[in-house]
């Protein structure tokens, strides 16, 4: 539950509302139903109605609501109406890519600095900035007023980046590595783990195939007793007229 007494999983969604009605207002629609919100941004119309009624009343009966107050009124809820310095730990491949991910100012989050602890990367220049070694971290996090950092580092280095993160000052940390992570309290930290979604993903496919195997097992069997029945049914046949029988003369 937030401060404001908004439950975590509807915090959740709200960037998924938020995306949904941005591109209606890029689209020039000034009002959305519920049903109509709810299908742009998968869920069902009565979670959504219920997530909303967390931000104060906006939906008028008939209507439906107004999309560009809600996209105030979200992007205020999600601290998006002032900008926000975040750093990068750990240059690989990942951490080029999100570094070179414009998806971050879209919504107010700036890049202010790249950091990395192998020397063979500091110096490189990613996305326009220059790696700077871990050692620079405290001072650039202090003077860029920076509040979130995000961990592309393999799982044996996420911990101790994550310390000096925290020692810096960073009370959020986004992190793509695979490992748990022990932060002090006030200390907020999101996973995102792409290996353990694809295994969810697999997970999934193995039961639809197990599904699809049993569904199709009675037809099967089925008409195996089809078969089995018109064999047993089948009378001898019996000579014709014309064939000579034993001891016919």
């Amino acid at each position: 539950m937030s401060e404001r007494g908004i439950p975590e999983a509807t915090v959740g969604r709200l960037p998924v509302y938020l995306r949904a009605l941005t591109a209606l207002v890029e689209r020039g629609v000034p009002t959305v139903s519920s049903e109509e919100l709810a299908a742009a941004a998968g869920v069902g119309s009565a979670k959504l109605r219920k997530d909303l009624s967390h931000l104060g009343s906006y939906g008028v009966r008939g209507v439906g609501y107004e999309v560009s107050p809600l996209v105030a009124h979200i992007s205020r809820e999600l601290g998006l109406t002032q900008a926000w310095r975040v750093v990068i730990v750990g240059l690989g491949n990942l951490g080029r890519a999100l570094a070179s991910y414009g998806g971050f100012a879209e919504r107010g989050m700036g890049v202010a600095a790249l950091f990395d602890a192998d020397p063979a990367v500091v110096g490189r220049e990613v996305a326009g900035l220059v790696v700077r070694p871990m050692s620079e971290l405290a001072a650039v996090v202090r003077a860029e007023g920076v509040v979130i950092g995000v961990l592309a580092t393999p799982a044996a280095a996420a911990q101790g980046a994550c310390d000096e993160l925290v020692a810096a000052g960073v009370t959020g940390v986004l992190t793509f590595a695979p490992a748990v992570l022990s932060v002090p309290e006030g200390v907020d930290v999101r996973k995102v783990d792409l290996a353990s979604e694809l295994q969810i993903l697999a997970f999934h496919e193995q039961r639809k195939a197990a599904d699809a195997v049993r569904a199709a097992a009675p037809s099967r069997r089925a008409g195996s007793r089809r078969g089995r029945g018109c064999r047993a049914g089948t009378r001898p046949s019996t000579p014709s007229r014309g064939t000579t029988r034993a001891g016919t003369r």
